[in-house]
């Protein structure tokens, strides 16, 4: 069984105790390791987040994401490997710190906010009573001035996270841990509040692990993405790297929509569904026979025409899903039936039926 260390004893004394976090990592997870009864949930996950950044960890559900944010917070204890805080060893597998004093802030879902207590003291609760000068200043900076005196049912779901992140913030933590934070908001209201929440967590210089499941909101909101698959980490990057040149077709369609094509390196080129095509990975590697590859091709570097001299592939329009400030649209491309999908200006989509011709517009990536 985990032990916890006693508040009273020299361990516990050493953990209250923050050090210089200066060239250290804030969070430092080497091998980490999971299990409930018989499944293992975390096969030794490796993570390294740097101070002041928001990480986020996405996968699909089961993939370990809450899990793994519980070990940090510590509300569960590892079965093997470590964590550590700002330099503070706070799990190694036999022994674990008190959640109270890792120096962690925590955002549910659903905010947690307690029913009977104000905006002013849902914020103040467990903060010493010696820093609660610091409350007007992190009541304006989450944007609740004239709210102090509400209670959550009198705030919309917004708001509640605000107050949430708020009280999470109070007690200065080292770093704060948010769990689908805007998975109860409707999709206009997440926006703002993903906005809103960015810019909090800058201001107060505060690191930050979000876990979603939610590609578009990794990808807006993170400096960096650990995408957490069966247990483990299997790809770590800023969203550019991972959305640009992700390591494997998996990761490609777990970090935005993607066009997978078979294909063919030969020569200087890649021959594919889409013609000849030029790929940084074929250009600089040395010359070879023939092999086979898998081609990526994001929506977006698709172009349609309906101008049958253009030099494209052709195909017949199957789909058309208006988005207002964009247009997806799902093809047909000769002379195989190969499912494609383009992402285009919303003012100026094909219609159903129609034919078209497909040019793309800068290289893709590939896998051999």
């Amino acid at each position: 069984m985990t032990k916890y260390a006693p508040p009273g004893d020299r361990a516990a004394d050493m953990e209250r105790t923050s050090p210089s976090t200066e060239g250290r990592p804030a969070i430092e997870i080497v091998g980490l390791r999971k299990a409930y009864a018989a499944t293992e949930v975390l096969r030794g996950v490796d993570l390294s987040v740097t101070s002041g950044s928001i990480t986020a960890v996405l996968g699909a559900s089961g993939s370990g994401k809450t899990t793994l944010l519980r070990l940090i917070a510590g509300f569960d204890g590892a079965d093997a490997g470590s964590i550590s805080i700002a330099g503070r060893r706070v799990d190694d597998g036999h022994r674990t710190v008190s959640p109270q004093h890792r120096g962690v802030g925590y955002v549910p879902q659903d905010s947690a906010l307690f029913p009977h207590l104000t905006v002013r003291a849902n914020i103040a609760f467990g903060m010493p009573r010696l820093h609660r000068s610091r409350l007007p200043e992190l009541i304006s900076m989450v944007g609740m001035n004239g709210y102090e005196k509400r209670y959550p049912h009198q705030l919309s779901g917004g708001q509640q996270q605000r107050v949430a992140l708020a009280r999470a913030l109070a007690s200065e933590p080292q770093v704060v841990l948010l769990d689908e934070p805007f998975g109860a908001l409707d999709a206009a209201l997440r926006d703002t509040v993903r906005g809103d929440v960015a810019r909090i967590l800058a201001d107060s210089g505060t690191t930050a692990i979000l876990v979603t499941h939610d590609q578009d909101e990794a990808l807006a909101l993170a400096h960096r993405i650990a995408y957490l698959e069966a247990g483990q980490i299997t790809a770590y990057g800023t969203p550019r790297e991972l959305y640009d040149c992700p390591p494997t077709p998996q990761i490609a369609t777990a970090i935005g929509l993607a066009n997978l094509l078979p294909g063919e390196i030969a020569g200087m080129g890649v021959h594919c569904a889409l013609g000849i095509l030029r790929a940084p990975q074929v250009a600089d590697g040395p010359p070879g026979a023939p092999r086979p590859c898998q081609v990526l091709v994001r929506p977006e570097n698709l172009r349609l025409s309906t101008d049958p001299e253009v030099d494209g592939t052709p195909a017949t329009v199957l789909q058309v899903r208006y988005h207002g400030h964009d247009t997806l649209v799902d093809l047909a491309a000769d002379p195989d039936g190969l499912a494609l999908t383009a992402r285009i200006a919303g003012q100026a989509a094909p219609q159903p039926g129609q034919r078209v011709w497909i040019t793309t517009t800068e290289t893709p990536h590939i896998w051999t």
